[in-house]
């Protein structure tokens, strides 16, 4: 039974199922895409990317009606270290999954076998050039958003692009998720966009499916709005939505 409930300003959505859930996320980021071009020539977005992100980015994929070459695209953050053409690489994984499927205005994404601290620069300046309008974005098994792991999260971040390493917990899901065989694997350090840059954006739609997040989830929406579970500041933001499916959501309904 599909439940919609509020947790401080934060919007809930716990979905049938899995495919229902990344159905209904995409329909209402089309409809914040419609809206928001009715005042503006163009938007720019930023995209996670991870299989959570599957079935949504699959209905926008599929979605006629949503004039892409009026949108910027971004991803949040990327491996440092992998090779550019790496199929781990979240750049790549997005390319396979929309951005090369449809006709994006442009595509910016970090580069992971450039030198980290050129990203920063470039990346930076993009995001400045080109303010967020909306992210689609996930939740960590720890909690985290884009790679802000609790230990290196800070809600009042002064940078928008920062050199992370990466906590046990959010190098084993990368293990769970299938992306790599094992943990030693799992490159330990990223760039990541940081919660202010994702936060400051005016629309947050964020996607968390299965049982491995359920506890992440409850944390989010019935913890304390801490950095120690980075993506409970979901709660403080207008018009921020979580989509749940029955797996994710089982402790919060």
């Amino acid at each position: 039974m599909e439940r919609t409930f509020k947790q401080d300003q934060l919007n809930i959505f716990i979905a049938d199922s899995r495919d229902a859930m990344g159905k209904k996320a995409a329909q209402d980021v089309a409809k914040c895409i419609h809206a928001l071009l009715e005042t503006k020539e163009e938007i720019n977005m930023i995209f996670a990317a991870a299989p959570s992100q599957n079935e949504v980015l699959h209905y926008l994929m599929s979605d006629p009606t949503i004039p892409w070459n009026r949108i910027n695209a971004f991803h949040m953050d990327e491996y440092i270290g992998l090779p550019a053409d790496a199929p781990q690489g979240f750049a790549n994984f997005l390319r396979n999954a929309i951005f090369d499927r449809v006709p994006f205005k442009a595509v910016y994404t970090l580069d992971s076998s450039a030198k980290a601290e050129d990203e920063i620069v470039r990346y930076t300046a993009l995001l400045e050039k080109y303010p967020t309008d909306i992210v689609c974005m996930g939740i960590g098994e720890n909690g985290h958003i884009a790679f802000n792991d609790p230990h290196v999260a800070f809600f009042n971040d002064p940078a928008l692009v920062k050199i992370v390493d990466l906590d046990e917990t959010c190098r084993m899901q990368q293990v769970h998720d299938g992306c790599f065989s094992s943990l030693d694997l799992v490159p330990k350090n990223a760039l990541t966009l940081t919660i202010p840059a994702l936060t400051k954006a005016a629309y947050q739609f964020c996607v968390v499916p299965a049982a491995t997040k359920a506890n992440a989830v409850k944390n989010t929406v019935l913890g304390p709005v801490a950095e120690a579970c980075p993506a409970s500041i979901l709660r403080t933001l207008p018009n921020a939505t979580l989509y749940c499916d029955p797996d994710s959501g089982k402790y919060i309904l």
